[in-house]
């Protein structure tokens, strides 16, 4: 493998369904704007609990992708 570099960005998802569902989101959300998506890390999981008792399911995550130089070095 060629020597490479990867940023890693820290990214909440929150889904009234699932953590699954929450993670997902923030993975297809991001994945339209960066390329090149290698490795997301679940940092945190939480409920949120509305006043109407209604759920939201948030997941911190660290997401990695490759870092690539502009100038095409």
């Amino acid at each position: 493998m060629a020597e490479s570099v990867y940023k890693v960005v820290a990214l909440v998802g929150a889904s009234p369904d699932s953590w699954e569902k929450a993670a997902a989101h923030a993975i297809t959300t991001a994945s339209q704007t960066l390329r090149d998506l290698r490795v997301a890390r679940i940092v945190e999981q939480d409920v949120h609990i509305e006043a109407d008792q209604s759920l939201t399911y948030r997941v911190k995550m660290e997401l990695s992708f490759k870092y690539e130089r502009g100038d095409n070095l």
